[in-house]
């Protein structure tokens, strides 16, 4: 029993560093890292061919990509996602703004970067990030993963 139980958690394992499943949120800001992130679907930047898949359910997800500051409004809202996401979990943060609160760090409602709220795992500086650089930051956590 023991040996299957090890061969179902290694294939496991394999399946998420293989095709990591990732989730966007979009905490709050200007949208443009979101468009960078949408694009990354287009047949021109074409994530699927490394085996990268944008899934809409927090449940299903292995990587929570978040974009924006962290507001107290969305607070709570990304805390309850980030806790629905399956052990073992990992956060990106994409732009300036969800990694230091960017342009609109020292408003009333901005608590900051997404660092203060959540752990994170990967830093993607940027105003808004090139989607060749968020490829290049998945792809490192990925490596991570394994």
């Amino acid at each position: 029993m023991n040996k299957n139980k090890n061969f179902i958690s290694n294939a496991l394992v394999w399946a998420r560093k293989s095709s990591p499943w990732i989730l966007h949120f979009n905490s709050g800001g200007c949208n443009g890292c979101d468009i960078e992130i949408l694009s990354l679907l287009t047949p021109r930047y074409d994530v699927e061919r490394f085996g990268i898949l944008k899934e809409s359910s927090p449940r299903h997800a292995d990587i929570l990509i978040c974009t924006g500051p962290v507001t107290e409004q969305v607070k709570p809202r990304l805390k309850r996602i980030y806790d629905q996401i399956p052990e073992p979990k990992w956060v990106l943060a994409v732009g300036s703004c969800s990694c230091s609160g960017g342009v609109f760090s020292g408003a009333y409602n901005i608590l900051g970067g997404i660092d203060k709220l959540l752990p994170v795992d990967m830093y993607i500086p940027g105003c808004p990030c090139r989607p060749e650089t968020i490829i290049d930051g998945i792809m490192k956590l990925v490596e991570l993963m394994r």
